[in-house]
């Protein structure tokens, strides 16, 4: 599944064409993708300019000039891509690379018209997982998706005193703890994995024990929470992660992944300087953990 960086990466890609533009027509070529499409979703949105494309956790957030907004979720393999109108082919971006396109699985496209010019946005997915929905902006924040998000890893609202106040008192493993999207929203399994190895700290550390008895985060919790910061705005400043389905906006691959410190690279050498073990993989609670078992011992 795409993960907070590869979101981001989309996101940053749909602006230019998107944002400020007005949705001329929309081609609804199924009844539902994960879920139904909401009652004339068509009709709701032809004719509305786009006047902000945002993210919340792993939702990109459409803002329309009538105060709704349109929520899109790209689940495990949808992705949009952008066409010139007129010639099918794709708007190219720094790095562009050549993509397969199976019209089958183009479910939705996008007619637009705006300070870019005209374009195709077209939304894909092969298996089906993600979705769509609009909604009121004031209901947004109360809504279930979005109601029990925690805080964001980017920007300046993830702070070590934040997730001391909700990591304080919980037994659960550390691995855990930063994967439920009630305490960090939009931290997925990759880099969990790459900060836990950053900061030096062990998956299966109880997560309370990096809270302080008075509530201040301890120096390992304040290490933690730079590393999480660093490693995800390094990757989507490489444009994420190119694992499995996903895929940028232009066809081109994100390169994050090859720098990978630890995820998906058991049996290879730490990258730690002076380190000198191997990487292992673990699974907790249905996931694989990939650690070094003699820097992450604390």
């Amino acid at each position: 599944m795409p993960e907070l960086p590869e979101v981001e990466t989309v996101r940053r890609g749909l602006q230019p064409v998107m944002e400020g533009a007005r949705i001329i027509r929309v081609e609804q070529r199924r009844a539902d993708l994960r879920f139904a499409f909401p009652v004339d979703f068509v009709a709701r949105l032809e004719g509305r300019q786009i006047t902000s494309l945002g993210r919340r956790a792993k939702y990109l957030i459409a803002d329309l000039d009538d105060g709704a907004v349109l929520v899109s979720h790209l689940g495990m393999s949808g992705s949009f891509r952008i066409e010139a109108d007129g010639d099918g082919s794709l708007i190219p971006g720094v790095f562009h690379q050549a993509r397969s396109k199976d019209g089958k699985h183009d479910h939705v496209v996008f007619h637009m018209e705006g300070p870019a010019g005209k374009a195709r946005v077209i939304y894909n997915d092969p298996r089906r997982f993600g979705y769509m929905d609009l909604m009121a902006r004031a209901a947004l924040a109360d809504h279930p998706w979005f109601k029990s998000l925690g805080v964001e890893p980017t920007g300046n609202s993830l702070d070590a005193g934040e997730l001391a106040g909700r990591l304080a008192g919980k037994k659960a493993p550390l691995k855990a703890a930063l994967l439920d999207q009630r305490i960090i929203a939009g931290l997925g399994n990759i880099y969990v994995c790459e900060a836990m190895w950053r900061a030096e700290l062990s998956p299966v550390k109880p997560s309370g024990r990096l809270v302080r008895k008075s509530g201040k985060p301890t120096e390992a919790l304040e290490r933690l929470t730079q590393c999480i910061r660093t490693v995800i705005d390094e990757a989507i400043a490489a444009g994420g992660s190119s694992l499995r389905d996903h895929i940028r906006t232009d066809g081109t691959l994100g390169y994050f992944q090859h720098g990978f410190s630890v995820y998906d690279r058991e049996g290879k050498a730490c990258p730690r300087p002076g380190c000198g073990d191997t990487v292992r993989r673990m699974v907790q609670s249905g996931r694989s953990t990939f650690y070094c078992p003699r820097c992450q011992t604390h």
